[in-house]
């Protein structure tokens, strides 16, 4: 094993019953869940554990609740010895890598996607800002197509080769939908999401969340992470939260980040957190490198032991 980098999911990868079996099997997870309760004022624990999922779906508690299932699943593989040489999240995931290297603390992170949550939320008028996946096309075009629209209509997501992720206004969004597959796309696909994230629309949520971030200490990093901003490395705190705040309104550069990190050398990724959504967008970023998750109890014992066989 050359180098070893961790990825921190983002919202999307949320699924009721997340971490009950890290529950049921470590008191690190126990008081991590309690922990998260107190700080949030709200039995969040409850939310991630039994659902409805309607509930786990809104903004506003999807955030934290990844954030805490994340930052459980970083304890217990750290627990073991295992610490990456870089760190990446895919948008709200940049928040549970700055937990675990230490750059912020996990109470400030969760007040801070807290927040974050409810002002992307508000944003916009619910209905009024749509997402969808664009499938089968390459970024050129679809930039092109959306800027062909009259309105507001971006390139939000760049997730690996042949998917990326648009957002707008829900008319102008359905309309580049309309326009992608008729010009070769395999699938347009309308995401269940509350807002456009990641657009232009979003730039109220980042004024209202500058002030949130200039009250948390951030301190320089264990190890660097790639930030979504611009798929470069951040290690000073001020670049850290600058980049953090222009996240919201910005495209998240995945593909370009996880080929920086194959540039600098790492071979070896592991997924922090629920779900194997970047487990997956890895094997079509570059199928030649070696990757594990953490998600369960299962998959932590095999990753575990297959890294420490690795070295």
């Amino acid at each position: 094993m050359q180098k070893l980098a961790f990825l921190f999911p983002g919202q999307g990868s949320q699924y009721v019953g997340m971490a009950k079996d890290f529950k049921e099997n470590y008191p690190e997870a126990r008081e991590l869940l309690q922990k998260a309760d107190d700080i949030l004022g709200y039995k969040l624990s409850e939310i991630i554990l039994e659902g409805p999922e309607e509930t786990l779906r809104s903004t506003v508690n999807t955030q934290p609740a990844i954030l805490t299932v994340s930052t459980i699943c970083w304890e217990l593989i750290k627990k073991e010895g295992i610490i990456p040489d870089y760190a990446a999240g895919h948008s709200l995931g940049e928040y549970s890598a700055l937990v675990a290297a230490k750059c912020i603390d996990f109470p400030d992170a969760l007040k801070l996607v807290s927040k974050r949550g409810k002002f992307m939320e508000e944003a916009i008028p619910a209905g009024i800002g749509a997402m969808a996946a664009i499938l089968g096309l390459a970024n050129e075009k679809v930039e092109d197509i959306c800027s062909r629209i009259d309105g507001v209509v971006e390139t939000v997501n760049y997730n690996c080769p042949g998917q990326l992720v648009i957002a707008g206004e829900k008319d102008k969004v359905e309309a580049a939908s309309q326009l992608a597959v008729a010009e070769g796309a395999k699938r347009a696909i309308l995401l269940n999401v509350s807002g456009p994230f990641h657009s232009s629309l979003m730039e109220p949520a980042a004024e209202k969340f500058a002030h949130e971030l200039g009250k948390v200490d951030f301190k320089s990093p264990n190890f660097p992470i790639v930030a979504n901003l611009n798929a470069e490395l951040v290690e000073c705190p001020d670049k850290i939260k600058n980049s953090l705040n222009g996240q919201i309104y910005n495209p998240v550069l995945w593909d370009m980040s996880i080929r920086k990190l194959i540039e600098l050398g790492v071979d070896t990724f592991v997924e922090v957190g629920p779900s194997k959504v970047l487990s997956s967008l890895m094997k079509k970023i570059d199928k030649n490198v070696k990757v594990y998750n953490v998600e369960n109890v299962e998959s932590l014992n095999n990753t575990i032991k297959e890294l420490k066989g690795d070295k």
